[in-house]
């Protein structure tokens, strides 16, 4: 009995000495006995030491808590490309396809006041360059000194981007003045400069155009707007 009761007191010192060892980092640890899944365990094992099947959690500085790194996915509320993501200033990628984007400096643009409907004006948009490029959302305008930006008509927004191959043209829409008389602070404008947005609203999308004016110069007022890129020129001018 003597005897037996020895060899449990040195089971017992060697499994403290296990445990101990665990701890010291010699990486010995005591697998204990078998059992279901510990979530959580730090060592990240099951409680008979085998490894446990768990996802690793993204830790600080974009790596899993294995080091490992994490494999990032778009967010679930992701807008579609019909309303384009920022992606620099020249051009960017939407579902990793190069984008390029009109500007002047792969177009001709010109600006012509029309007969009808009264009081506007047409800006065309040619792609002189050799890929096809897009027109997102709308010119931003500016007559001599102005100080503000025309906004655009919201209903005149089409269902997709303008995309222009090599030759094609784009068109938009220009309000000068309010055909009542209602508009105020109206000047005759001789230079104009055609800024193009780049993907996401109010973002340069690349060098601006200074298309000629007639002669006589253009007459605006406060009644200044625009309407969005449009693909066809009727549609530029029907509103």
């Amino acid at each position: 009995m003597r005897h037996i009761r020895l060899l449990a007191a040195t089971g017992t010192a060697v499994a403290a000495l296990a445990l101990t060892a665990c701890g010291n980092g010699t990486g010995t640890e005591d697998e204990g006995a078998a059992g279901p899944t510990t979530q959580g365990a730090s060592a990240g094992k099951t409680a008979s030491g085998e490894a446990a099947a768990q996802t690793p959690r993204a830790a600080a500085g974009g790596r899993t808590a294995n080091g490992t790194p994490v494999t990032r996915t778009h967010a679930p509320d992701a807008r579609p490309s019909a309303s384009p993501a920022a992606r620099g200033t020249q051009g960017g990628t939407r579902t990793g396809t190069s984008v390029v984007l009109c500007n002047g400096a792969n177009t001709t643009v010109t600006a012509q006041p029309v007969a009808r409907p009264l009081n506007h004006m047409l800006i065309t948009v040619k792609n002189t360059g050799g890929r096809t490029c897009e027109l997102p959302y709308y010119p931003v305008l500016r007559f001599d000194q102005m100080q503000w930006v025309p906004q655009a008509d919201r209903d005149t927004q089409p269902q997709a981007v303008v995309s222009l191959a090599p030759g094609e043209s784009g068109y938009a829409g220009v309000l000068l003045s309010a055909a009542d008389g209602s508009g105020t602070g109206g000047t005759t404008a001789r230079r104009l400069t055609v800024g193009f947005q780049g993907l996401t609203p109010n973002s340069s999308g690349g060098p601006s155009a200074t298309p000629s004016l007639p002669a006589g110069g253009v007459y605006y007022d406060s009644s200044l707007k625009v309407t969005y890129w449009q693909q066809e020129r009727d549609d530029a001018l029907s509103w």
